[in-house]
């Protein structure tokens, strides 16, 4: 029998109030997921040419298995004797760590502000900046190294310069995109003012980003010394080179050591920067 009407003032059932709160059913859900099947099986498909190109070779990975297992058999034995050895190149690496951090922050904040809108309404200079940075981050870091060393010679200072370069594109990036991002009221209410671009950036725009620079100064931070490892095999200083060395003359051993190292050092100064990043919330 179909449902009879309740009578006026009559308390509603359960199962009508519980119909009622239910939001509706969309209507166009098989539609929805048409596309969303098509969007899947065209991705697949404009992906499968590249899949292919792949040549993975499985034969030789089970016929080389027996290197790899070698060198990973050395790299579980870490010789400790060789642990003094790595310290001043560990001070090295953590002084241009440092260094390229903090030079990388002060010139990012005028770069920052000049390539976000809020901050910059002129948009020729902005794109001009944006363009620059953008040019600056296509660069592969080993690429910054290797140019740097041949101009100015082996050593900690093309390994700082290109922490210098790489955490400068980082962090004008991804500040100036966020506030971009953002919503600024207070922007109206400094020109309503009659304030100036710079008093208005001084006074409102750089007081709501502090957070967002010092966020990315401490990732930038914690990046630097992973990349110096890497930046050693070119020649620019820091237990990269040390690493290198080592790796060389096939002492997989001293390279374990080397590698605990990096790894407690990454530990540490992420666990200052967890802390020092809840006390800027």
């Amino acid at each position: 029998m179909p449902p009879t009407a309740s009578p006026p003032g009559a308390a509603a059932s359960p199962e009508a109030v519980l119909e009622r709160s239910l939001p509706p059913r969309p209507r166009h859900a098989g539609r929805r997921a048409a596309v969303v099947v098509a969007l899947c099986a065209f991705t697949a498909l404009t992906c499968w040419p590249a899949i292919g190109g792949v040549e993975i070779d499985l034969a030789g990975l089970v016929r080389n298995w027996s290197n790899g297992a070698d060198k990973i058999a050395q790299l579980l034995r870490p010789d400790l004797t060789f642990l003094p050895r790595t310290v001043a190149p560990m001070l090295e690496t953590l002084a241009m760590a440092v260094a390229g951090a903090a030079f990388a922050a002060i010139i990012s904040i005028p770069l920052t502000l000049a390539a976000a809108r809020p901050s910059n309404p002129n948009p020729l200079t902005r794109q001009l900046v944006r363009f620059c940075i953008n040019v600056n981050r296509a660069v592969p870091d080993l690429v910054f190294a290797t140019v740097l060393v041949a101009m100015v010679g082996v050593g900690t200072l093309p390994g700082f310069l290109t922490l210098f370069l790489f955490d400068l594109g980082v962090v004008v990036k991804l500040v100036s995109e966020a506030v971009d991002s953002a919503d600024h009221p207070y922007l109206e209410a400094g020109t309503a003012a009659g304030g100036t671009q710079a008093q208005i950036n001084r006074a409102t725009v750089l007081p709501q980003s502090w957070p967002l620079f010092a966020n990315q100064w401490l990732y930038s931070l914690e990046l630097n010394v992973r990349i110096s490892a890497i930046l050693g095999i070119v020649g620019a200083g820091g237990i990269g080179r040390l690493l290198d060395e080592r790796r060389g003359f096939f002492a997989y051993d001293d390279v374990s050591v080397i590698i605990l190292e990096i790894l407690v050092v990454v530990v540490v100064i992420e666990v200052i920067s967890n802390a020092l990043r809840r006390r800027l919330r």
